[in-house]
């Protein structure tokens, strides 16, 4: 498995595979090809189809500069390539150099088939969450922080250090903005408005909702509008994990360095869900976006907590299994509706997830693995309709307001 560095990505929105993941593409492809007085890309499958509205163009034309750049978006999809590929042609003259394919696969990843000396080494000998757990039992290892951190090196903690003042940064920046977002659909900003209601009459409940929703959405609406952001594990699902972690800290105190392995936990089971399922929405949905990101809150949630490792497992279970089958159906291709709400809404559920993993975890009877299976399962078995084409669901049905 690889180190969790490669779920915490600092970048700008929208979309962590339909920009962040486009942008590396475009500038390995310039690097490679300093001769070309000319590019075209070719976008297929749901880059064709939302690749508008995430922007893609816009970012592989910024790249690409000053050489004139033809973006062609495809109608049709690559058999046996994931559902975000592109294929990158340089031009000299009249003449078609070289190319490229290259696949966006998630969390502003890419990778290029064939090229394996290209991907990133694996640090993690364990594959699974049991094989994981196995191996902590036999070193007497209590907490998934100290196994990342035996891993990783202490230099860990001073990049998950950064990854929390980022986001930290990011929730700031929301809370401080308003008007309307970018892209048409004249989305207003929000997260200003619902951290300042006050009310006397207000339930504790209610109170922590409040919180909780407005840093999801300031962060959320921060991606919407192309600000910096951290992958946690994607750029739409960005707003959960800060969320809940803002929230305990403000709440609870608990220090910056708490936080930080609060952080690894998270990491793990983002970095468990991409290599034995997809935190890709245009290859499983949105459950494997927003449903991993939940799983990661409560997993950190649990670990700043002090539950011990079964519990930190069944609380990321429970917060995936109640994603599975949500689809990813984007109104306009924009990174907004239903988006930036269902990052508050995983928020609060990733705190639900933690509550039952303290009381009910001896009665479990399935493992984060399964859930793991079963998402992918579902996910790659969804009509592409719902995996972000937008040609499906919330996309199809919504009429644009007069």
């Amino acid at each position: 498995m690889k180190s969790i560095r490669e779920i915490y990505k600092v970048g700008k929105g929208p979309s962590s595979s339909h920009t962040m993941g486009p942008e590396c593409a475009a500038q390995l492809f310039k690097d490679a090809h300093p001769e070309a007085d000319g590019f075209r890309v070719i976008l297929y499958g749901s880059l064709s189809k939302t690749g508008v509205g995430h922007g893609t163009d816009r970012v592989i034309r910024q790249v690409l500069a000053p050489l004139p750049t033809e973006i062609i978006f495809s109608p049709e999809s690559i058999d046996g390539c994931h559902p975000n590929t592109m294929d990158f042609i340089a031009i000299q003259g009249d003449k078609e150099t070289a190319t490229l394919r290259v696949e966006s696969i998630g969390g502003g990843d890419i990778r290029v088939p064939g090229q394996s000396h290209l991907d990133s080494p694996e640090v993690y000998p364990e594959n699974s969450f049991a094989e994981i757990a196995d191996f902590c039992k036999w070193r007497y290892i209590e907490t998934l922080s100290d196994y990342v951190e035996l891993n990783e090196g202490e230099e860990i903690w001073d990049f998950l250090l950064d990854i929390w003042q980022v986001m930290k940064q990011s929730i700031q920046d929301g809370l401080a903005a308003t008007g309307t977002l970018p892209g048409g659909l004249k989305v207003q900003r929000k997260a200003k408005f619902l951290y300042e209601q006050k009310s006397d009459d207000m339930p504790p409940a209610m109170v922590e909702f409040q919180k909780i929703g407005a840093y999801a959405y300031a962060v959320a609406e921060q991606n919407a509008d192309n600000g910096t952001i951290v992958t946690a594990p994607t750029c739409g699902a960005c707003g959960v994990l800060p969320a809940v972690l803002k929230y305990a800290q403000d709440t609870k105190g608990f220090s910056d360095l708490q936080i930080a392995r609060a952080l690894a936990a998270a990491g793990i089971i983002g970095s468990l869900t991409k290599r034995n399922a997809s935190i890709s929405g245009a290859e499983a949905g949105c459950q494997a976006e927003i449903g991993t990101a939940c799983s990661m809150a409560a997993a950190a949630l649990a670990e700043l907590y002090n539950q011990n490792m079964d519990q930190v497992e069944y609380a990321a279970e429970v917060a995936m299994e109640h994603h599975l089958g949500l689809t990813c159906d984007p109104i306009c291709g924009l990174v907004q509706i239903p988006c930036i709400e269902r990052n508050a809404v995983a928020a609060m559920r990733a705190m639900n997830a933690c509550n039952l993993s303290y009381f009910l975890t001896g009665s479990r009877n399935i493992s984060y693995d399964m859930v793991c299976r079963a998402m992918h399962e579902t996910g790659i078995n969804l009509n592409h309709r719902f995996r972000e084409t937008s040609e499906g669901g919330l996309a199809k049905v919504y009429h644009r307001k007069k």
